[in-house]
């Protein structure tokens, strides 16, 4: 992570037209990317390029091709899919990168950029280092002229492939006749194609999020404002409530009774579902991260499953995944992967494997989400300088200290903020008074060592 100025865990994010998410900065990338492939992999790199449904993916998605043409590239645009479309886009086509121009959940003034290699995974942080040093320095970038240039065209039709490719996630045996599903598409990538996939399996959809305008994604609606499907699927009567975001790589489920579930609750069902369909992987391992609730762990532990977590971010998941051969990982927020059918977190895929599961046990979702999330006490102390904990004796003994006294029953995680002078200080554990008390003491002795 150490030394990247421009990727930050998702790709390359910010305000659009505002440095770096402009226009001339995504020419330069199309272009250093063509060319990371061009020195790589092959002469004329195909690339992918997606988006989502922001005003300002226009310009975006105009310069990044232009760039990529200007190297030699052959550009494809698929106009709004969502990011794992892309992911999977650029596998089934054998295209050597696939660029998806989006930022996730954030409104409509945002965009961002990110980038798969041709296995359909996100680039690993050393590539993405190289393709900054192109970026701050476009003279390592040879100059293409005559007919070394690319081209680009635009294929709609690439859509299809990824609807098929998700439906066949769900297992054969089961067909979603009889339910009636709200999808929020959030007015995003996924605004059309989602409840396409779930009327093509039989479902009766009310589509909501659905008609986005350039600037009302993610607004009041989706995997970030639950609350309009939540308020649907009761007036409605539905079985379910399937929110995405504006990239469709997240989700957030509604069940019967307008209850929003919570993330962690999602990846213990669908954990224990995957294990006892023989299909959790070889190292019988659910990977999450350190944002995960200690109920979860508690919950996996009880059901035969081991828990391993990462740093934030669903692709240190994937990252994880790859080197362990587990089969299948998530964060609270939403992002599930299933390694099995997606390289990256899917929310539509995600959804059918939820409905399996149902199907599956024959229970309400309510039901088998009753997962007992265990209370969580979290306090941020002001920081003068930012010492690594280990070096701090006091600090250590302290979470030791703690760390003894909660036991299996809880666990305490200490970790910097990203973006301020902070020290986040947060425990969890079954006893609340316990939780609370040990982080109280835990911060005065955090403060008294570094602030």
């Amino acid at each position: 992570m150490s030394g990247r100025k421009f990727f930050g865990t998702d790709g390359i994010r910010g305000k659009a037209n505002v440095y770096p998410m402009t226009g001339e900065v995504a020419f330069v990338l199309g272009r250093a990317v063509t060319s990371y492939f061009q020195q790589n992999f092959s002469k004329k790199p195909l690339i992918i390029i997606g988006k989502d449904t922001r005003l300002s993916c226009y310009m975006l998605e105009q310069a990044f091709s232009a760039g990529v043409c200007s190297q030699g590239g052959r550009a494809i645009l698929t106009g709004p899919l969502p990011t794992p479309g892309v992911a999977f886009v650029t596998q089934s086509m054998r295209a050597d990168a696939g660029v998806m121009i989006s930022a996730s959940h954030n409104s409509f003034e945002d965009n961002g950029i990110k980038i798969f290699d041709r296995t359909g995974h996100k680039l690993p942080d050393e590539i993405e280092l190289e393709l900054e040093r192109m970026l701050l320095d476009p003279s390592l970038i040879q100059v293409r002229t005559g007919d070394q240039l690319g081209n680009a065209k635009r294929l709609d039709e690439v859509i299809g492939r990824y609807i098929v490719h998700t439906k066949a996630a769900l297992s054969p045996q089961y067909s979603l006749e009889g339910l009636r599903v709200v999808v929020d598409g959030a007015n995003g990538a996924g605004y059309k194609l989602a409840p396409m996939v779930f009327e093509e399996l039989g479902a009766e959809v009310i589509s909501l999020g659905n008609n986005p305008n350039g600037t009302n994604i993610n607004m009041g609606c989706g995997a970030l404002h639950p609350q309009l499907c939540a308020e649907t699927v009761k007036k409605y009567r539905a079985d379910l409530g399937v929110c995405l975001d504006g990239d469709g790589d997240r989700l957030t489920i509604v069940d019967g009774n307008g209850n929003v579930i919570h993330g962690d609750k999602l990846i213990g069902l669908c954990g224990k579902f995957l294990k006892d369909n023989h299909e959790i992987g070889p190292t019988n391992e659910v990977v999450g991260t350190v944002m995960s609730n200690f109920g979860l762990e508690y919950y996996l532990h009880q059901q035969g499953l081991k828990f391993t977590r990462t740093q934030v971010g669903d692709r240190y998941i994937v990252e994880h995944m790859r080197q362990t051969g587990a089969l299948f990982g998530g964060e609270p927020s939403g992002h599930l992967v299933f390694k099995k059918y997606s390289t990256t977190g899917d929310g539509i895929l995600a959804a059918l494997k939820v409905i399996e599961s149902i199907k599956f046990y024959d229970m309400e979702l309510a039901d088998l989400t009753n997962i007992e999330m265990f209370p969580q006490k979290m306090e941020n102390v002001l920081v003068k300088k930012r010492v690594p904990f280990e070096d701090k004796p006091e600090i250590k003994k302290a979470m030791k200290d703690a760390e003894d006294k909660l036991g299996k029953e809880g666990r305490i995680l200490l970790r910097y903020s990203g973006t301020e002078a902070l020290a986040r200080v947060m425990v969890e554990g079954r006893d609340i008074k316990l939780v609370e008390k040990l982080c109280s003491e835990l911060a005065h002795v955090v403060t008294k060592a570094l602030g």
